[in-house]
């Protein structure tokens, strides 16, 4: 694939993406607690308004709605904040930041009785 017919097509998945986000975002309170009826809701409007085909719809409906519900949580993690023994958490709107130390985050969330069904992962 030539540059320019690269970039056509980067152009068209991008601008397919951003209407299936604006659906999903339209029609997302239509669906509350239905996520999956929202998604194939998006995937026949690109199909049949758009003629997108089938699999790209797929595709690109899955990384809207991955945008959708990364824009509801607006914390960050700030990795070249953080350290190995301090994750820095940011919320980008407010510009509010927190230091949190991994242990604390080990103790609360992860060695929590309820939570222990967690295994180890290995690199």
């Amino acid at each position: 694939m030539n540059t320019a017919t690269h970039t056509e097509h980067q152009e068209y998945e991008t601008s397919m993406q951003l209407a299936a986000l604006f659906f999903l975002q339209r029609h997302q309170a239509e669906h509350l607690g239905n996520d999956q009826l929202l998604f194939s809701r998006a995937v026949q409007h690109l199909t049949g308004s758009l003629e997108v085909p089938l699999h790209m719809a797929e595709k690109l409906v899955t990384r809207a709605y991955g945008e959708l519900k990364c824009s509801i949580n607006r914390h960050q993690l700030d990795v070249k904040a953080s350290s190995t023994t301090v994750a820095v958490v940011t919320d980008p709107s407010s510009g509010l930041t927190w230091a949190v130390p991994v242990n604390l985050i080990y103790e609360r969330i992860i060695n929590v009785a309820g939570n222990r069904r967690l295994r180890l992962v290995t690199h």
